[in-house]
């Protein structure tokens, strides 16, 4: 039979909120600590969660139990709380249970850890997005206005100088008329005026011009909202993860963790998982056909990386991976917002760079690091100290020259096959044999 034998309410929501989520991490409260030293000491705790009822048995000397049977009874007294208590109606629980479940929602998506990065992944999914949208746009805009200035394609290279100076000219015509001094530079404005005058595109009507031009200025402002976008992520990234963005950049580090889903979940990643991070489908595909697995995946964009030479690519994304790993774990762990571990990183990685590049220079040069070449006798030289290199006597056997070697070769080789032919010929069963294998043949 279960009967209540204390109960202790709760005045305003923010108490119940507070003692709610102390008792979600398995700690205890300020209220819990007291209700229980007055109503359970020298009792048995019977709890749901293992965790809080080790920490009330070392902190307050109370006996916990927790098993199957337990969870039984629990789930009975929830079914029987209006009950219990006395005085409740389910129609006044339910707004109640509503309400703190929602404050207790809104309590974890703010103070969690996890949500911090959400604005990073959002923003580098957002970003890639735009460069693949503003690809597509500018090529479209080059290729309709091509039509009528194709020259201009190959005057212009970058898309967002050509967006501009497309909307400020117009008409070929009146290329002349414009100033473009404040998107081009004078020799590109110049050939861009000369080719308007010879060009061999087509004339397009007025209308056709506008809905070029609005493509363009379509191009013009996503480029600039590119721009405000990346600075936004720059200062995000410098605020959640300072080390890793220290070791491997903004945009690389922001995929990683996108990648990973959370900066937590990333910092759980061993330095090999952030290896390859981003070439799954390369490493199963190797695995599965017994090839070489790859040694690099988003993090082969690190700037770092791409200052190795190709053949020490692979060792050098290794070290980077291992202290990236060591980077995360600070930015999602520690307390501090300084990059200190990601600076000293960073200058290990390039120090061992310039070993691998310095071991190179050393065997191509044929010495050996800290050593100095043994140095050959030459009795010349005892003769003469004070020469560099002593005068030697000429001498012609050591000249061999190649026509000499191609005939003395040659002369083996008939030798060979006379001696052959003398043999075959003194012998009858060679006779027999060279007759049969004329016939075979």
């Amino acid at each position: 039979m279960v009967s209540m034998k204390a109960f202790s309410k709760f005045d305003n929501t923010a108490e119940a909120l507070a003692a709610a989520a102390s008792m979600v991490d398995s700690k205890i409260g300020k209220d819990l600590k007291k209700f229980l030293k007055k109503h359970a000491e020298g009792e048995t705790l019977a709890l749901a969660d293992a965790k809080l009822g080790g920490l009330i048995k070392e902190k307050l000397g109370i006996a916990c139990v927790y098993s199957s049977g337990v969870m039984e009874l629990m789930r009975g007294v929830r079914y029987q709380l209006n009950e219990l208590i006395g005085g409740l109606k389910d129609a006044d629980v339910a707004p109640m249970a509503l309400g703190l479940s929602h404050s207790l929602s809104r309590y974890k998506l703010k103070f969690s850890p996890d949500k911090v990065d959400t604005m990073v992944v959002q923003a580098i999914g957002l970003l890639d997005e735009l460069d693949k949208e503003l690809n597509t746009y500018a090529m479209r805009v080059r290729e309709w206005y091509g039509w009528h200035f194709p020259e201009m394609t190959k005057i212009i290279a970058d898309n967002m100088q050509y967006a501009k100076a497309m909307i400020q000219m117009g008409d070929r015509a009146t290329a002349s008329d414009h100033d473009f001094s404040g998107t081009l530079d004078e020799d590109v404005e110049q050939d861009l005026k000369d080719a308007a005058v010879i060009s061999m595109g087509t004339e397009i009507s007025v209308d056709d011009l506008n809905n070029i031009k609005q493509l363009a200025e379509q191009v013009v402002s996503l480029s600039e909202y590119r721009i405000q976008l990346y600075d936004y992520l720059k200062s995000r990234m410098n605020a959640i993860a300072p080390n890793l963005t220290v070791l491997v950049g903004e945009l690389v580090g922001a995929r990683l963790i996108s990648h990973a889903g959370s900066l937590i979940n990333l910092a759980k990643h061993p330095a090999s998982t952030v290896q390859i991070l981003g070439a799954e489908k390369a490493l199963f595909r190797a695995l599965k056909t017994k090839h070489e697995t790859p040694k690099y995946g988003l993090i082969y964009h690190a700037s770092l990386i791409g200052q190795a030479a190709p053949k020490f690519k692979g060792k050098i994304s290794r070290v980077l991976a291992a202290k990236c790993a060591l980077s995360i774990r600070v930015d999602a762990l520690g307390e501090g917002s300084e990059a200190t571990i990601g600076v000293e990183s960073r200058e290990k990685v390039e120090a061992r760079l310039r070993q691998l590049e310095g071991k190179t220079l050393g065997d191509a040069s044929g010495v050996a690091k800290g050593k100095e070449g043994a140095k050959k006798h030459d009795k010349s030289r005892d003769a003469a100290p004070a020469l560099l290199s002593a005068p030697k006597a000429y001498n012609p056997d050591a000249d061999v020259s190649e026509k000499k070697e191609k005939k003395e070769k040659k002369e083996k080789k008939e030798k060979k096959e006379k001696k052959e032919k003398r043999e075959k010929s003194d012998s009858p069963d060679g006779e027999k044999k060279a007759k049969k294998s004329k016939k075979d043949k």
